[in-house]
């Protein structure tokens, strides 16, 4: 309990401004766990015996900075600083929130007792609390034991649980991925048994708890544990069809295996990229081959294929993360690098032009270092040999980008003539006769590099000469 010492100044001000005016005041949940495992952060979650009014009441004492977004929901919440430290408080009247049999929000009841608040919480590491201002450890459901055993278990009877949120089976997979714990066996039976009740879900509440477990350190035992209950079937069916029943030569691998240890991989590059973790790339590495079951022939000779994959991926991609009301923006950046995940493969069997390093550059746009890390993570063969020559190409095509780059300014690839340029020189108004021309000159610049204003004032005019009738 040291770690709880360090926040005594800010909540032990808070518990007795609670306490004299007749209020109990409780950290609890997250806040306490993360505490008990040396992993607290600077956000503060309390519960209290006072309704939401009197809490608000009692928060504009206590800080300048009250927010009331939550307090239907019986959130109030305020920040603080002490001591040099500035903390995010939120105070939450004790409640137990529940869904209905057909309804997709939850109803919200405020409770009146610290048990009745604990009992209803998701699960038994989130269930302890400290009493303030005196410091009193309460553990009614062994989380403590649960803690340091690292196991996912329910305060009550895991059906009742999941009956009164579904999206907490999802949450059972983030923290399993977030905290490394094992969920129960009675938990998993749960989780399994029931997880057609997560269609009750709202899209972004299931986007939202998707994004959360791909964005821990280790998301893939979280996804296993979506895939083998048969959560992942009703929110991303995409990942557990990826299961593909290996043909009886073993010609091509478990897509599914693959697809998470591309997820690793590309995890392990990220600090090429200016933040992480990064919700794109692991977006786009863990759906890169989604179209791989909608594609499989076996070929003559027991070989199997999957042409046009990258193609029905990305269609794919879109559609589902639509559906989960992921982003436009998103949506656009993880569906092209699906798109363009094979484009690099044959860059180590022939020489690849200028013009098609240019191309690949063009295509990728502002996806290109995710592109990079994509192609890269997608290389899981066991053959050493094949691996080191995948890795020397792909190094020798980072290479000549870097070098044409530098010479040409690809990241901000190009005409040599604007639209007002090509107005003046044909006399035209705009149209679409200019974006005709704009693309021609691009076609010409990824083609031979730079031109120069003149050679491109050529290269225009004998176009415009072509489109001149008979």
């Amino acid at each position: 309990m040291a770690e709880l010492l360090r926040i005594a100044p800010v909540a032990g001000r808070l518990g007795r401004l609670f306490a004299e005016a007749g209020h109990e005041l409780y950290l609890v949940g997250g806040s306490v766990r993360d505490a008990l495992l040396d992993r607290l952060g600077h956000d503060l979650d309390f519960t209290t015996s006072a309704r939401p009014d009197d809490v608000e009441a009692l928060l504009r004492r206590f800080s300048p900075a009250v927010w009331t977004i939550g307090k239907e929901f019986g959130t109030i919440g305020c920040k603080v600083e002490d001591q040099g430290t500035s903390w995010v408080v939120e105070v939450t009247t004790f409640r137990s929130d529940a869904y209905a049999a057909d309804s997709r929000k939850p109803v919200v009841q405020f409770g009146d007792t610290l048990a009745g608040d604990l009992v209803r919480r998701d699960f038994t590491v989130n269930a302890m609390a400290v009493a303030l201002p005196e410091n009193r450890f309460v553990d009614p459901y062994g989380g403590l034991a649960d803690l340091a055993a690292g196991q996912i278990r329910t305060p009550g009877t895991p059906e009742a649980s999941f009956s009164d949120d579904p999206l907490r089976m999802m949450r059972a997979a983030r923290f399993a991925a977030q905290l490394g714990f094992t969920p129960a066996p009675e938990v998993v039976a749960a989780m399994t048994a029931m997880a057609d009740r997560i269609a009750i879900i709202s899209a972004e509440r299931v986007r939202d708890e998707l994004t959360k477990l791909l964005l821990t350190d280790r998301p893939r035992p979280g996804l296993d544990l979506l895939v083998r209950t048969g959560l992942a079937d009703r929110v991303l069916p995409e990942l557990p069809a990826l299961r593909l029943e290996r043909d009886e030569h073993h010609r091509h691998k478990d897509v599914y295996e693959h697809s998470l240890t591309v997820l690793e991989q590309a995890i392990e590059l990220e600090g090429r990229l200016p933040s992480r973790p990064d919700l794109v790339n692991r977006l786009a590495a863990l759906l890169h081959d989604v179209g791989k079951p909608a594609t499989r022939k076996f070929e003559e000779g027991g070989k199997v294929s999957f042409h046009h994959h990258d193609v029905v991926g990305a269609k794919l991609v879109r559609k589902r993360l639509t559906a989960l009301r992921f982003s436009s923006d998103e949506v656009k950046a993880v569906s092209e690098l699906v798109f363009l995940h094979l484009r690099f493969h044959g860059y180590g069997e022939g020489s690849w032009t200028d013009s098609a390093v240019r191309r690949y550059v063009r295509d990728a746009g502002d996806q290109l270092e995710r592109l990079h890390i994509l192609t890269r993570a997608d290389c899981t063969t066991r053959n050493q040999a094949k691996a080191a020559r995948l890795r020397a190409a792909y190094d020798d095509l980072e290479d000549r980008i870097a070098v044409l780059s530098e010479q040409e300014e690809l990241a901000s690839l190009r005409p040599d003539l604007d639209g007002r340029q090509i107005m003046a020189l044909l006399d035209v108004p705009p149209g679409p006769l200019v974006g005709q021309a704009y693309r021609h000159l691009l076609e010409l610049r990824i083609e031979e590099g730079p031109l120069g204003p003149e050679r491109a004032e050529e290269a225009l005019r004998a176009w415009w000469a072509e489109q001149a009738p008979g």
